[in-house]
């Protein structure tokens, strides 16, 4: 079902919430392609599945799957983890890949309309074409059509990693990204400012600058600055002067002391260290503390085995005081260049 495309979202009052808003659930789409995770796709399951396992214990866990034997084969795994298969539903809806967070579903709420949830079908072009994307791209209308919520097609290439909210109306997210010629050349700052507001339903853009080294997105923000709560975010620091991000982030942290949110207050920034850097097979990987995932009980944040790991568990921890803070090995996913808030999408309670 169609929203009548004659107004937009935020004409008929709808918004995209923050994500520590309750949420009804978590989308994932289950890992399967084996190019994303050169030779080492078997050694992510463990933490995969123990985010699931994480996930489940607040909010119900829906997942994507390609067929069948890849359904009975992942719960199978999940039974044997101790998952409570009450809080997992799957769905025949095959993927290309496991980034979620970019090719699910755009959920917007309004809880005084007639239809208080729709779905906005942003298209996906795996980052400027850089992989297959097919079956990606059509999730957001297969999940919406499962759920029987309307969505709407703005038309423009969009991807959730780009973006974050305070749900206050306001949206932070990032030059290398969203004005990269590799996603909407036709359109200028301006124009897709407005695509911005009229379809996530907001009132305010910050934008940032760059991302991280190693990053194939072209610098998504949930790599570099993350809100926590309505006016305050976490941004990553690099402290090593010689390192590829020290002066990318320090201009990033310099853009957001500038920042005045639409209530006239100026942004808490909290500074988040960043892993040491890390290589596998000879290519740097965007390890980031910021990739982390608000879930309804608990904050999942990934962690790479380094010294800094437990600063940012405590950083992070003293931002969500209602929330279990958990570090989860990221390690190995992180081969794929991406982690826990990359591969999944929230949809939230009305």
């Amino acid at each position: 079902m169609i929203v009548d495309s004659t107004k937009t979202p935020r004409a008929m009052g709808y918004r995209f919430p923050a994500e520590w808003e309750k949420h009804t659930a978590t989308w994932l789409s289950y890992p399967h392609n084996e190019n994303s995770w050169p030779d080492r796709i078997q050694s992510i399951f463990p933490a995969y599945n123990q985010f699931i396992k994480e996930l489940s214990f607040g909010e119900m866990v829906n997942i994507n799957v390609l067929d069948e034997i890849m359904h009975q084969k992942v719960q199978k795994q999940l039974i044997e983890l101790g998952v409570d298969m009450n809080k997992v539903n799957f769905y025949l809806h095959p993927t290309n890949d496991a980034w979620c967070r970019d090719h699910g579903p755009a959920f917007l709420i309004n809880p005084k309309a007639d239809i208080p949830k729709i779905i906005v079908d942003w298209e996906y072009n795996a980052w400027g074409n850089k992989y297959p994307y097919d079956l990606d791209n059509k999730i957001p209308k297969l999940i919406a059509n499962q759920l029987k919520i309307p969505y709407i097609s703005p038309g423009i290439v969009m991807e959730g990693g780009s973006v974050d909210f305070n749900g206050k109306g306001t949206l932070i997210t990032s030059k290398v990204c969203l004005l990269n010629e590799n996603r909407n050349p036709s359109l200028n700052q301006s124009q897709i400012e407005s695509y911005l507001f009229e379809y996530y339903g907001i009132e305010q853009v910050i934008w940032m600058n760059d991302g991280i080294d190693g990053d194939d997105t072209n610098g998504h923000i949930d790599d570099t600055v993350r809100f926590v709560n309505e006016d305050t975010v976490i941004t990553v620091m690099e402290s090593d002067k010689n390192d590829a991000n020290y002066k990318p982030l320090k201009e990033n942290y310099n853009e957001l002391k500038k920042v005045r949110l639409l209530n006239g207050k100026q942004l808490n920034i909290i500074e988040l260290p960043m892993p040491e850097p890390m290589f596998i097979d000879d290519q740097r990987v965007p390890c980031s503390y910021a990739n982390f995932y608000i879930a309804n009980n608990s904050v999942i944040v990934p962690i790479f085995h380094c010294k800094s790991d437990d600063q940012a568990l405590d950083i992070i921890a003293e931002c969500f005081h209602d929330r279990t803070v958990i570090g989860l090995d990221s390690s190995d996913i992180i081969w794929g260049l991406g982690s826990f808030h990359c591969l999944s999408q929230q949809e939230p309670s009305v």
